[in-house]
């Protein structure tokens, strides 16, 4: 059974439908891509499934649950964790009070606060951020920023994690250093889907890609797959 699935996915912007009868899976421990040209609804499935919008039509389902419109602090709570396009940190707040918030208040059961204290350090540690732990969030770099919130999402402890252009800005040394955190994350159990525009990432690093187009999945399959498509190369890839 897939760890996510959505069957006839869908949502309308007045008369507009940013996302149009989308079937999907990820499988328990995979890595799946999200690519797309921009406006292509790749966010908007995002928010779907994460509750931050409620679909026009169709079904989400979470380890088998149905989520379809539940808030998001419930679909957190349950073990599915995201980042955003546009990095989401509490800037005034401390790098190290940042991720506690995600481990005391990310999880189902409550939990001490000296016990959350100790996994935000060991994330801080994780994603490399401990040295500047006591640096107010809005003063980090952006890739600091993008590595901060993606500390604070793991300190929820999902078992899907939802990244939204990780690697968005940032040089190829960072890319690079992205990828391999990224595989990291896999390695410790947390199943991943990821939209990317960054297409030596996708390529190298997914399972398999799905890609959308003005809302309407065009095309799925492994990496070699999508890169040979005629429609994904006419559409997204260019020759």
């Amino acid at each position: 059974m897939p760890i996510l699935e959505g069957e006839g996915v869908t949502k309308y912007f007045g008369g507009l439908a940013a996302v149009s009868r989308v079937d999907f899976h990820v499988e328990q421990g995979e890595i799946v891509g999200l690519i797309g040209p921009n406006g292509a609804g790749k966010t908007t499935l995002f928010n779907l499934i994460s509750g931050a919008l409620t679909p026009s039509a169709g079904v989400i389902r979470f380890q088998g649950r149905e989520i379809t419109g539940l808030k998001p602090h419930r679909i957190c709570k349950m073990g599915l964790a995201r980042t955003f396009q546009s990095v989401k940190v509490f800037p005034n707040m401390p790098v190290f009070e940042n991720v506690l918030l995600g481990a005391l208040f990310g999880k189902p059961d409550g939990v001490s606060v000296a016990h959350a204290a100790e996994e935000a350090t060991a994330l801080l540690e994780f994603v490399g951020l401990s040295a500047v732990r006591s640096t107010p969030a809005k003063d980090l770099t952006l890739v600091n920023q993008k590595r901060l919130e993606l500390a604070r999402a793991l300190a929820t402890r999902p078992q899907l994690l939802l990244l939204d252009e990780l690697m968005a800005g940032l040089n190829p040394t960072e890319v690079g250093q992205a990828m391999e955190l990224v595989a990291r994350i896999r390695d410790q159990g947390i199943t991943i889907f990821m939209i990317e525009h960054v297409m030596k990432a996708i390529m190298s690093i997914c399972d398999r890609i799905i890609v959308l187009h003005h809302g309407v999945k065009i095309a799925e399959g492994t990496p070699q797959e999508v890169a040979t498509s005629k429609t994904v190369i006419e559409v997204y890839l260019g020759e």
